[in-house]
């Protein structure tokens, strides 16, 4: 691991940037991300009947196996659905940590997030809740924000209070996940334990990432796409407010937050933008770029060796997190 000084082009921001090389595995990872995943999503439609078909991405991966080593209670919420996560034999737990898929608000889902969510319960010892909210075409950023309050809500049934609760996400889930903490007052809970965002989208506002070098180098996300994804899920008519952007919120009343990034992925602004701010609000924070790695790539820990270390951190930063919660209380 190397901390160094961004370019002159980049944020000015301090950071952790992870070196070493690049593992085959996410090579090919790269690879299959340049010539598939960024053409599907560039062209695929966001309206119209093939859009219909995106849960379809979800349900084919039902089929993978569970871990042993883990058991799992479905959980009905009514609006939404979630999978609890245990390791196998663990007893009832005062902590947890609350897991917000991501999908750019359009799909994925339990199933596509199985594998890293099972690992967390796994690195962590804690249940893991995994959240299937509302997002398009069922419902917008509102629904899927009253889902995930919802969900920390049921976590209280079970005797685990909101303020012992590690939220992350990736993607869009990272924007929920630091959304919940933002408006966690409004929502009548406490502030989670710890925010951790996994190539988090963090500003609907696309002007700067559109500008950046890495909407050309991004191999996962067309980045033109991004603002009209952001207005059909939290715009009116042609704008977005910029409050709803997690960066343009009242970060003074975050917890400790832990970001990881690809070196070369377009939401790298987002991340960026999003340390500089928690460092001006005074709020503890890191920030680590990954060298060779895709989009919000520790959601695949089973089959690279850097998203294995990725989990590793958020399991450290987890267990701290809520250690200095404990204390607090």
């Amino acid at each position: 691991m190397n901390s160094r000084a961004p370019s002159s082009d980049e944020t000015q921001t301090a950071y952790e940037y992870r070196e070493g090389g690049q593992s085959f595995r996410a090579a090919v990872i790269r690879w299959l991300c340049r010539i598939f995943v960024r053409p599907t999503l560039a062209c695929w439609p966001l309206r119209g009947p093939l859009s219909k078909m995106m849960p379809l991405v979800n349900l084919a991966l039902r089929v993978v196996p569970r871990l042993r080593e883990t058991e799992c209670e479905h959980v009905d919420g009514g609006d939404w659905r979630a999978e609890f996560v245990r390791p196998r034999g663990t007893s009832d737990a005062t902590a947890a940590i609350l897991y917000l898929h991501g999908g750019a608000f359009l799909f994925c889902g339990l199933a596509t997030h199985r594998r890293i969510v099972e690992r967390l319960a796994l690195r962590t010892g804690l249940p893991v809740l995994s959240v299937a909210y509302r997002h398009l075409p069922k419902g917008r950023l509102d629904e899927s924000l009253a889902d995930a309050a919802a969900a920390v809500r049921w976590l209280q049934t079970r005797g685990i209070a909101a303020d012992k609760v590690v939220c992350v996400g990736d993607s869009a889930g990272g924007h929920l996940a630091f959304a919940l903490a933002l408006n966690a007052s409004a929502a009548g809970l406490p502030r989670p334990a710890g925010v951790v965002g996994l190539s988090p989208w963090l500003d609907f506002d696309s002007v700067t990432k559109l500008g950046h070098r890495n909407a050309r180098t991004d191999v996962f996300i067309p980045a033109r796409r991004l603002s009209r994804v952001g207005l059909l899920c939290a715009g009116t008519g042609t704008e977005i407010d910029p409050l709803r952007s997690p960066v343009n919120g009242d970060l003074s009343c975050m917890p400790p937050v832990l970001i990881h990034c690809a070196e070369d992925e377009v939401l790298r602004c987002d991340a960026e933008l999003m340390a500089e701010r928690l460092t001006t609000a005074g709020v503890e924070h890191r920030l680590l770029i990954w060298q060779g790695q895709v989009h919000a790539f520790p959601v695949l820990g089973h089959v690279l060796p850097e998203s294995s270390a990725a989990l590793d951190e958020i399991a450290t930063f987890t267990t701290v997190a809520l250690a200095r919660s404990a204390n607090a209380a």
